[in-house]
């Protein structure tokens, strides 16, 4: 998917505890159309989702809950131990994550917003998601918040959000990729001050209006 060929989408993303939930809410309360990427992985893999029948032939009922979800703690550390398991799993997701995606993009552009935000924690690390938006915003922070902000929220402890944080691309590769950035490292005001530009830019790029009640 391309700008030229399905409209103006902007590629969100960051690290984990940037704050790219807060920014996608913001964006929406201003009319934009958000598509999460990992909201559609949950959903692929809530019990009967699309993915879990390929998921328990893959790997077992190990990593199967017993609501039959995904188990993503034991799913999490199969895969840091594996790294087979990740590309399995990945095999798995992957694709249907971008069929979905596209869509979910398609219908939003449709829907009357002014452009789409399509939010991808991974969107640095993989390479495909660069040729279908026009720009990439990143919400950033210092990895010290990142790593306060996780252990507060997952009840996780610093090795283990560490381990995290080192899956993913470093601050300094993802604010090179950018085509724009927010800080999160304040307040939420600040924070929607940020959005609030940006929402006015990509409504001006993208030529189109919202559309109004």
């Amino acid at each position: 998917m391309t700008e030229a060929a399905s409209g103006f989408i902007v590629g969100l993303t960051g690290g984990i505890g940037s704050g790219k939930s807060a920014a996608a809410d913001m964006f929406a309360e201003l009319g934009a159309a958000v598509v999460d990427a990992d909201q559609i992985a949950h959903e692929l893999t809530a019990p009967d989702g699309v993915a879990m029948a390929k998921i328990r032939s893959a790997f077992g009922a190990s990593v199967i809950a017993a609501d039959g979800a995904l188990d993503r703690l034991a799913m999490r550390r199969l895969v840091f131990s594996d790294a087979d398991a990740k590309s399995r799993l990945e095999g798995i997701l992957h694709p249907l994550i971008r069929a979905e995606t596209q869509r979910r993009c398609q219908a939003g552009l449709t829907s009357g917003a002014p452009y789409v935000v399509l939010v991808v924690p991974l969107l640095v690390e993989s390479g495909t998601y660069r040729s279908r938006v026009a720009r990439i915003l990143v919400v950033d922070c210092a990895e010290e918040t990142q790593v306060q902000r996780v252990m507060a929220r997952n009840r996780m402890n610093s090795e283990e959000v560490g381990r995290i944080m080192a899956t993913q691309a470093t601050r300094a590769q993802r604010m090179k990729a950018a085509d724009d950035s927010v800080n999160n490292d304040t307040n939420l005001d600040s924070l929607r001050s940020q959005i609030e530009v940006l929402h006015r830019k990509y409504v001006s790029l993208s030529g189109n209006k919202p559309r109004t009640s």
